[in-house]
């Protein structure tokens, strides 16, 4: 099963729908397999007088409040028709992460093919509890949390009915340092509750998202912008196109590196067995009706002959024609 790999655009559309379609167009153009939005009202989210975020201030220096910097990020609920529209025209998937009920009953409505939900609501029981109901699948981001939360929100889900749960794990830190990416929590999760897992990827380079594919995610998320200098909270550890193409390409290389676990030879390596490998060979020149001895053979190349593990079935018989020394020996020789 191939990685499913996730373009994070978020609020880099910057408020501006034309944005948000050349985000979708480039991560088409990319390879990625959907692109993610974020669908909210400000009120619904973010409390009048809260504070940025630690990266956001770094990121944007605005004096702006977060209440203030998410209404300007807003797009109107009836403009991710339009976008949603649009990814089918461009045939790639369309998700987004709702911020509240009134979000999340819009994105069902738009028949969304599952619902992601960000580390920030990981401990908002009611809400997960709400998003469970849709029935719909689920992946749910792990970011700032322990196991024993992470399992009161799975529980949560559960409860309701709903077992269609994915896990990502994430660090809420943008950029991620390589140091505190820690992917074996993935692994803890996945051998914890028995679901699948992935990783949403919030550092600046291809080793953890390589690295994840290797222990098994089954699926990628990275966060994507049109240009890192451009303003707003995300743009500065978003991967531009340039960038984000030779991600895909990494993972997908990534991928046919693990192939399908069977040990065989491949079809080149078939070819270059008969170089390569050896045959019993005569150890001297030897005589039609030579009864054969161990001491007139050898083990060389090339490997198109009878194999040495079968040497034991050759002694005795007897020769049916002369041979020359390092002459092949086949099995219509004896």
């Amino acid at each position: 099963m191939s990685i499913f790999i996730i373009a994070e655009a978020g609020v880099n559309h910057n408020g501006d729908i034309n944005l948000a379609k050349k985000l979708i167009d480039m991560a088409k153009e990319c390879g990625a397999d959907a692109i993610k939005f974020q669908t909210f009202k400000a009120e619904e989210s973010t409390g009048t007088y809260a504070e940025k975020a630690h990266y956001q201030r770094e990121n944007d220096k605005t004096q702006e409040t977060q209440f203030e910097m998410i209404k300007k990020l807003e797009l109107p609920f009836e403009d991710f028709k339009i976008i949603k529209n649009y990814c089918k025209e461009k045939e790639i998937e369309f998700i987004s992460t709702p911020d509240g009920v009134e979000s999340l009953n819009y994105l069902v409505g738009l028949d969304v093919p599952f619902i992601k939900v960000g580390s920030t609501e990981v401990t908002n029981l009611e809400f997960l509890k709400s998003i469970g109901e849709t029935s719909k699948p689920i992946i749910l981001s792990t970011g700032m949390s322990i196991l024993g939360e992470v399992e009161k929100a799975i529980s949560t889900i559960y409860s309701t009915g709903n077992y269609k749960i994915k896990l990502m794990h994430c660090i809420t830190d943008y950029p991620t340092s390589i140091e505190d990416v820690n992917l074996r929590a993935m692994l803890t999760m996945k051998e914890a509750f028995k679901i699948p897992v992935g990783l949403s990827d919030h550092t600046l380079g291809f080793e953890a998202a390589v690295a994840a594919t290797a222990l098994g995610a089954e699926f990628i998320e990275k966060h994507v912008t049109l240009d890192r200098n451009m303003v707003g909270p995300d743009h500065k550890a978003s991967m531009p196109p340039e960038e984000f193409k030779e991600f895909v390409m990494y993972i997908r290389n990534t991928e046919k590196l693990l192939g399908d676990g069977i040990k065989k030879p491949t079809e080149k390596e078939k070819i270059i067995m008969n170089q390569a490998r050896r045959s019993i060979l005569a150890a001297r020149d030897l005589k039609c009706g030579t009864i054969i001895t161990k001491d007139m053979l050898v083990y060389k190349r090339p490997g198109y002959g009878i194999k040495p593990e079968l040497v034991e079935i050759l002694i005795g018989r007897k020769l049916k024609r002369d041979l020359s020394k390092d002459e092949v020996i086949q099995w219509e020789d004896i």
